[in-house]
């Protein structure tokens, strides 16, 4: 028995093999935990590992990788098509190993520990930006049924609180004991959500300042240390995008198209891809475009014009693409951003 691919199906306590010889004929069906994964990995000849991207894929890939086995990991959604019949364990196995020999599969590339420690970081400080903002929004309805329309944003809120909290305020009468001590304990676990995030961008910037690749990062406008650390972790030096184009893809910022009476539309982004580094792009995008409108660049000049003759949101999601682009660029390159030029890139 010569096992050529290894298609593993992930579980959190037990994963389904299924070896497939070069010919595409399985010769191995097996359930094991996860020990029992790398125990017959050590037993086998190196050969090909395939999974889908999931939870716990990049820890066990990296140890298959060190026995001297290529590891492909896949997104599920590719691997779907190849599934037969009803579908199990043994039978995602089995697609898993199919999709791995296609010659046109997209592979995702093995993350490091690194990768993943600040992938967690990023995963964690968005969940507690995510409890601030529900925070926020439950105390502006509680004042609301009192009578208190609180004014948007969350510095503003701040400054209303303190006067509305203000022992000789005209306001206090507004609160009875009871909501007027639950707005100060929720005032008080909104300052706490505010150290626990400040100290999650301080831990960013510092590790911005320790690699290369990050410092490269922000010298893009509308890259800051949170773009810069997110897309090192989830993309590395871009490798595993051989242009520019494929990295805005993946990111969902390619717009759709449609032809209408023979000639092509463009419609709205597909979307796809990593959401959250998208948010993150975008959301960086409409902090820069002030500083473009009113630079003399390259960049600039295009972001003009095309603020010209589209809506805003339109342009802000038009220069987030634009610096997927030039972030594909200057890692590929390994080199900083300069004002001077546009990257070009396909």
């Amino acid at each position: 028995m010569r096992v050529a691919v290894l298609g593993i199906d992930l579980g959190k306590n037990n994963c389904s093999v299924v070896g497939l010889e070069a010919d595409g004929r399985a010769v191995l069906r097996r359930r094991l935990h996860r020990e029992g994964v790398v125990k017959l990995a050590a037993g086998l000849a190196p050969c090909v590992m395939a999974m889908e991207a999931c939870c716990g894929a990049h820890h066990l890939g990296r140890l298959l990788r060190s026995m001297g086995h290529e590891v492909r990991l896949m997104s599920p959604e590719y691997v779907r098509p190849y599934v037969q019949a009803q579908k199990n364990d043994e039978r995602d196995a089995e697609a898993i190993a199919e999709a791995a020999t296609r010659p046109t599969m997209r592979f995702v590339e093995l993350k490091s520990a690194e990768q993943l420690d600040i992938q967690s970081l990023h995963r964690v400080r968005d969940r507690l930006v995510g409890e601030r903002t529900a925070l926020i929004n439950q105390l502006r309805a509680i004042l609301l049924e009192r009578g208190f329309a609180a004014p948007q944003g969350r510095r503003k809120l701040e400054r209303a609180l303190a006067l509305l909290l203000d022992e000789t305020g005209e306001t206090l009468a507004l609160l009875s004991t009871r909501v007027r001590t639950l707005v100060i304990e929720m005032r008080t676990e909104w300052a706490d959500l505010d150290r626990r995030i400040d100290a999650f961008d301080a831990e960013f910037a510092a590790r911005v300042k320790a690699d290369d690749s990050a410092r490269r990062l922000v010298t893009i406008p509308g890259i800051g240390v949170l773009n810069a650390t997110a897309l090192v972790a989830a993309i590395g030096n871009a490798a595993s995008f051989a242009r520019a184009r494929d990295l805005a893809a993946w990111l969902g910022l390619v717009p759709r198209q449609a032809t209408t009476g023979g000639k092509p539309r463009l419609l709205g982004i597909n979307k796809r891809g990593n959401k959250y580094l998208r948010k993150l792009l975008i959301h960086g995008a409409r902090s820069a475009i002030p500083m473009l409108l009113a630079s003399s660049t390259p960049l600039g000049s295009w972001l003009r014009r095309l603020a010209a003759r589209v809506h805003k949101n339109v342009a802000v999601v038009a220069l987030a693409n634009k610096l997927a682009r030039i972030v594909w660029a200057v890692l590929h390159t390994r080199q900083p951003f300069h004002a001077g030029v546009i990257a070009t890139a396909g």
